[in-house]
């Protein structure tokens, strides 16, 4: 069985973007509560108490939007300071990072992630949502501050829409080049927004490839991460290229990874909705530590049972209670 040592922990649901594939306009702003999303001190009190012990060594910190956290910066230098803690990295869209770029590297943040759908400033700021403002400029300012502090890897993150920004691939691509940037493919999903997947559907990374590989060449690259990716480089680029394939190429056999939502429910898998366990209950009612420690241990001895097959037994039907920026991404 993979190992399971790395936690995606949400800090918050809420987003300044309405992108298209997580939270579409026309998706109502079914928030959690405040009083549910789970403290500083909680969220410690379960590494410490609870996943670490199980082997936890990497941690992601994601949203929605975590830059709209207050306590940001507080908690990346918590969790950094942890003894324990091997891999720190934050998913942001970067909208808010230009001014806390700096604080979050202090804090002892090293590695973070930057969605970057599209070079175009009409396409960017058609998928995520917001017309008007130029919200492109901001979010490159804040990729540019981040890189100016030293992140590395500094890693951006394309989701790959057909008919709306696919045919930027080569120019994303072509950020590696020159630069030592990291840039993931992902494709489409239905989770946030199955009208317009079923609608466009996706592009297998295998097409991504072959048309970078038209370009440019393409060779695999020795740089690995601790996530799905594929990850492969133009001959010669400073950056690399990564390709997350779970629709095409179905990884559940290689998965490390669980989820902790802003409202503290712990997920054993994105794509399947079953056998998700509430800690923030149990957490605030006083139950034992040791109770919730062994809870976690059961599910993560099931996690390969639970993670989505649909493409072989069907036991997901693609209907999904929760949005990407609820779950956590």
């Amino acid at each position: 069985m993979n190992v399971v040592d790395y936690l995606r922990i949400s800090l918050i649901d809420r987003c300044n973007f309405r992108c298209q594939y997580c939270m579409p306009a026309d998706t109502p702003l079914d928030y959690v509560p405040s009083a549910t999303v789970l403290t500083n001190a909680e969220i410690l009190t379960l590494l410490q108490e609870v996943f670490i012990p199980l082997g936890f060594r990497k941690f992601r910190l994601t949203g929605g939007e975590p830059l709209l956290r207050p306590d940001v910066v507080e908690l990346v230098g918590a969790i950094a300071a942890l003894p324990q803690t091997q891999d720190l990295a934050l998913t942001t869209n970067a909208f808010l990072l230009a001014p806390l770029a700096a604080d979050l590297y202090a804090a002892g943040l090293r590695r973070i992630n930057i969605s970057l759908d599209s070079l175009e400033p009409e396409i960017f700021h058609q998928i995520i949502g917001h017309r008007g403002r130029d919200r492109w400029q901001q979010v490159w300012d804040g990729i540019l501050a981040a890189h100016r502090v030293g992140f590395d890897p500094l890693k951006l993150n394309v989701v790959v829409i057909p008919g709306v920004n696919d045919h930027e691939i080569e120019d994303l691509a072509a950020l590696t080049l020159d630069r030592g940037w990291h840039v993931r493919f992902i494709e489409f999903m239905p989770i946030g927004n199955a009208e317009l997947f079923g609608e466009r559907a996706w592009i297998a990374s295998a097409e991504l490839r072959q048309r970078i590989r038209d370009r440019w060449g393409l060779v695999e690259s020795t740089v690995r991460g601790n996530g799905p990716a594929d990850v492969f480089q133009i001959p010669g680029a400073r950056g690399t290229l990564g390709f997350i394939s779970q629709m095409s190429e179905c990884f559940c056999d290689r998965c490390n990874r669980v989820r902790l939502s802003a409202d503290g429910w712990l997920r054993p898998c994105l794509l399947n909705e079953t056998e998700q366990l509430d800690l923030r209950t149990p957490l605030r009612s006083g139950e034992s530590i040791g109770v919730l420690r062994e809870q976690v241990r059961s599910l993560l001895l099931r996690k390969p049972e639970i993670n989505f097959k649909a493409r072989e037994s069907g036991t997901n039907d693609g209907v999904y209670a929760r949005t990407m920026s609820q779950i956590g991404g």
